[in-house]
């Protein structure tokens, strides 16, 4: 379905960017693991690499909120493989002070966390947005959150140390935001811009805010890292050519 496309994948080490990893390949694409960790992104490139069966995997060093990685991710992949055909921002840097409970966030924590994050999606996308308008076509696909539709459901998080970031919701919300902007903006060049936007992901949470998820979910609750991955391979085909500027919701109900 996705034939030799070359799909960049920011974060591609990380829990969910391994799933789109593995999305890519099944899919006859060509991953590129592009993570601001060497170690682990070899790491992962290689185990993936191993499970799957395949050398279409690639990984290429990458920091999302410098422009001069940026660009040597692209002439790296440009020199490699003559093109790029889509771009997944989906890494998440963050700074230690990251997800304070509201009253003990810091303006200058607030601020770092939406430049690293909303900044580093922003950027990422101009640099390759250059690119694919050079080539006359390119896809972009950020990963963003139910969070960033809807306000918190803080009752699910009672009696755990967990919370909703604040910063979380003010970088997923603008992003939905950033990709309309950058859908319009990009009119006539044949660079296509969505959100997909995935309820909670299970990851050895308490249980008790798993029941509590799951009442407000339809059927399943919590969500498996994979299950992602259909509407992830549809927003990269050519099956979704006239969806541009849109939305994804993968929640199991939990928004409505």
């Amino acid at each position: 379905m996705l034939s030799k496309k070359v799909i960049v994948i920011t974060g591609g080490a990380g829990l969910i960017g391994k799933e789109f990893v593995k999305a890519v390949i099944e899919n006859n694409g060509i991953a590129i693991i592009a993570d601001i960790n060497k170690e682990l992104g070899i790491q992962v490139k290689e185990s993936l690499s191993k499970e799957l069966k395949t050398m279409d995997i690639d990984f290429v060093t990458l920091n999302i909120t410098s422009k001069e990685s940026i660009i040597q991710c692209i002439e790296y992949l440009d020199k490699k493989y003559g093109t790029i055909d889509a771009l997944i921002n989906n890494a998440y840097p963050r700074n230690k002070n990251y997800a304070r409970h509201f009253f003990d966030v810091e303006y200058e924590d607030f601020v770092e966390n939406l430049g690293l994050n909303l900044g580093g999606y922003f950027t990422t996308s101009q640099q390759f947005a250059k690119y694919f308008k050079q080539q006359s076509h390119g896809n972009i696909i950020n990963i963003s959150s139910i969070y960033g539709i809807t306000a918190p459901k803080f009752e699910i998080y009672g009696n755990t140390s967990m919370t909703m970031p604040v910063e979380y919701a003010a970088i997923k919300s603008g992003l939905i935001h950033l990709t309309k902007y950058m859908a319009k903006y990009f009119k006539g060049l044949n660079i296509r811009v969505n959100t997909l936007s995935p309820g909670g992901i299970y990851d050895s949470q308490p249980e008790e805010f798993l029941k509590k998820y799951k009442e407000l979910c339809l059927n399943k609750g919590m969500l498996d890292k994979s299950d992602l991955k259909g509407t992830l391979v549809y927003l990269l085909s050519d099956m979704s050519q006239c969806v541009n500027g849109q939305n994804i919701i993968v929640d199991d109900g939990f928004t409505l």
